[in-house]
């Protein structure tokens, strides 16, 4: 990805996707837009032709708290290995994503530790006999308080840290969209298209792609990138909706054979 604040004075804007140029005497807001890089891509229901120009990975939840021992799956009882799934798939694009400048967006649960802004209704989600440990609830062994930001919980997990140039967001809903500023970061960056990973596919990362659906993105499922704890029937529902109704449904080993492709 690819940053403007490099550029000399007079640039309003950070991406090189929507900026404007400012003298005293005049501000310019018809800067051309860059050329588009065409990618051929097998898929289903349909192939289809993305703009790696306009494309961004959003990677959902792929945390401590969900997919690493004495997280809060584990400390629940939960299958924390299932939601592992996810991490060598993604080892091994997101190098190449970032070589091809798709920018990768990790959104993440990131909770305040007062928990302000979260409704009962999200509370009971996680805890609805009203005991046991839930959200901002403190883990054993000082691992911190579950998904709260800044924690040992919510950080991404190691095999999958984040690199300079990554792009953060914050989450407090199921939905990576929902009050957050996810849609405005997207837009700047002038992306069209969504290629959505992570935990859980029934789950967060659906409701992340159905929303960026209504928003009037393209959005494209990495199947193998996607992981849950839920039964399978889960899964298998998840990809027939997403490939009836919400956009479509491809995998790591595809993307990345189109990106290591000569150009037509």
């Amino acid at each position: 990805m690819q940053s403007n604040k490099t550029q000399q004075g007079g640039v309003l804007g950070v991406f090189p996707h929507y900026h404007w140029r400012a003298t005293e005497q005049e501000v310019d807001m018809a800067m051309p837009a860059p050329a588009p890089r065409p990618l051929r891509l097998n898929a289903e229901p349909q192939n289809l032709v993305i703009d790696l120009r306009r494309t961004a990975i959003v990677v959902i939840d792929m945390q401590n708290d969900f997919c690493a021992p004495g997280g809060w799956v584990d400390h629940i009882g939960g299958n924390f290995a299932a939601d592992r799934a996810a991490i060598e798939p993604l080892q091994a694009l997101l190098p190449a994503l970032r070589e091809a400048q798709v920018p990768v967006v990790w959104v993440n649960w990131g909770n305040r530790p007062d928990l302000a802004n979260m409704p009962p209704n999200q509370i009971h989600l996680y805890k609805n006999s009203g005991s046991g440990t839930g959200l901002g609830d403190p883990l054993p062994d000082g691992r911190g308080n579950v998904l709260e930001k800044g924690s040992w919980a919510a950080a991404i997990v190691d095999e999958l840290a984040p690199l300079p140039g990554d792009i953060l967001v914050d989450k407090h809903r199921i939905s990576g969209f929902w009050d957050t500023p996810l849609d405005s970061i997207l837009r700047n960056l002038g992306v069209k298209t969504i290629l959505f990973a992570g935990c859980n596919t029934d789950q967060c990362v659906l409701h992340s792609l159905t929303d960026a659906n209504f928003l009037g993105y393209g959005c494209v499922m990495l199947e193998d990138c996607c992981a849950t704890s839920s039964p399978d029937f889960c899964t298998q529902a998840t990809i027939w909706n997403v490939k009836k109704c919400f956009g479509f449904v491809t995998d790591s080993t595809t993307l990345l054979a189109a990106l290591q492709a000569p150009p037509a």
